[in-house]
């Protein structure tokens, strides 16, 4: 039995209860209770304790578009690499540095990844790898990496045409093994979906060859107009929006997840939502890439899309995705009401509902029954803090570097600012050994 107490609880619960000085109970891998802290440490007076020492105790964070194979572009400089435009950007960079990549750098790019997501308070993570340099046993390298730092994921391996139909049918084969493999694991840990790129660089064979390896009950990861060129490739080639083509061919649905959506219009939004199609929003890598906003206040509000929040490889910090992407549609919409409620909803609320599509225990939530992932976060604030206002709390006053503790699945991962159970400096080493590697050979 573990208490994690004397703090300011935000459980998330339907009802929105909020204790002053709240405290969670954990027996085994779920919540046992919550409730006020002197009642629960009277309930279990031999439980273990986490002082929360009057900080901020909430659900852990549910990154739902990650890409962990960008980790060690942190301070890389490329030759010759000047983009003028989103693909410059696929090509100098991102494709540049996938087809470089060999297992031992995706190995330890996902050991720095679940570890910083730790750090942050992030408990659950849905990535998109790319490792053209190495496909086979790619995503068994991020699976292994997960395992030993304890984060609960959902994987798969990004399809594309772009080096040719071998390494396409070699990328659907990853997606289809790891699928297997994560199908056959019992802890709740580890899940698996059938990745795509982007529409674009996918023929109407390749997406019809992907399907033919996807089992009932998996869906499809994929980019859907992030720039305006995957809307007119469409266009050019099959006479038809995006998401009409992926329509047509069945791609779309209730267990698949689009990114981005940045550039589709009216009808496509209807698609989006008659399929039950999830859709994750990514504020500042969409900046950062200069591909646009997308209409995501029109796409919750008034189409009633599942939307939720993701960081697409930009950082591993979510309250950063929260703040972007509150400013982001009150300047693109020039609205000073715009996305207060709307950007909450996608990562408190939508986020754990979306990956309860694929992870068993219910998570996102501090109640009894729930997934025990528990974060506390050292905050004190200079006005008082309410049921009515802690996420203005969370969006002003903190971010990922005030996690003190993480708990996932009833395990303590980070207690006090130390993550328990690696050897942490030795991974950050191995990972600057491996990144400097990396480096070399893309500019050899």
């Amino acid at each position: 039995m573990l208490l994690i107490g004397n703090g300011r609880l935000i459980t998330r619960d339907k009802e929105g209860t909020f204790f002053e000085n709240g405290c969670v109970a954990i027996e085994g891998q779920k919540i046992k209770a919550v409730g006020a802290t002197t009642d629960l440490r009277k309930e279990f007076p031999k439980a273990e304790f986490i002082d929360a020492k009057g900080g901020v105790i909430m659900p852990g964070f549910i990154n739902m578009h990650n890409h962990i194979y960008s980790t060690f572009a942190r301070g890389l400089s490329i030759n010759n690499y000047h983009p003028k435009n989103f693909m410059d950007i696929l090509e100098g960079q991102w494709w540049r540095i996938d087809r470089t990549l060999n297992l031992e750098d995706s190995y330890h790019s996902a050991k720095i990844a679940y570890l910083d997501s730790i750090k942050n308070g992030v408990t659950t993570v849905f990535d998109h790898h790319a490792s053209y340099g190495a496909i086979e046993g790619s995503l068994t390298q991020l699976s292994n990496a997960a395992d030993e730092l304890g984060v609960r994921t959902c994987l798969c391996y990004e399809v594309s045409d772009r080096d040719g139909e071998a390494k396409m049918k070699a990328a659907v084969k990853e997606n289809a093994d790891f699928i297997k493999t994560s199908g056959e694991r019992r802890d709740d840990m580890q899940k698996a979906m059938m990745g795509m790129h982007a529409a674009f660089t996918l023929s109407d064979k390749s997406l019809e060859h992907c399907a033919a390896y996807t089992p009932e009950g998996v869906g499809y990861h994929i980019h859907i107009a992030e720039d305006i060129a995957d809307v007119y490739d469409s266009l050019a080639k099959y006479g038809k929006p995006i998401v009409n083509r992926l329509y047509d061919l069945g791609i779309l649905g209730k267990q698949t997840m689009a990114g981005h959506c940045i550039h589709i219009n009216p009808h496509e939004m209807e698609l989006l939502r008659d399929t039950n199609t999830m859709v994750v929003t990514n504020p500042e890598s969409n900046m950062g890439n200069a591909v646009g906003c997308p209409p995501a206040m029109r796409m919750l509000n008034e189409y009633g899309i599942l939307m939720g929040l993701g960081t697409d490889g930009y950082t591993n910090d979510l309250t950063e995705s929260y703040k972007v992407g509150n400013i982001i549609h009150k300047h693109h919409l020039a609205d000073p009401n715009a996305a207060w409620a709307e950007i909450p909803q996608m990562l408190f609320n939508n986020n754990p509902q979306m990956a309860n599509r694929y992870f068993e225990k219910k998570l996102g939530v501090l109640e009894a029954e729930a997934a025990a992932d528990v974060i506390v976060l050292d905050y004190k604030g200079p006005t008082p803090m309410t049921k009515d206002n802690y996420n203005a709390h969370i969006l002003f006053g903190m971010n990922g570097g005030a996690v003190t503790d993480t708990i996932i699945n009833g395990e303590i991962r980070m207690k006090n600012r130390e993550v328990q159970g690696v050897d942490e400096e030795k991974i950050w080493h191995d990972a600057q050994v491996q990144a400097q590697s990396l480096w070399t050979r893309i500019n050899s």
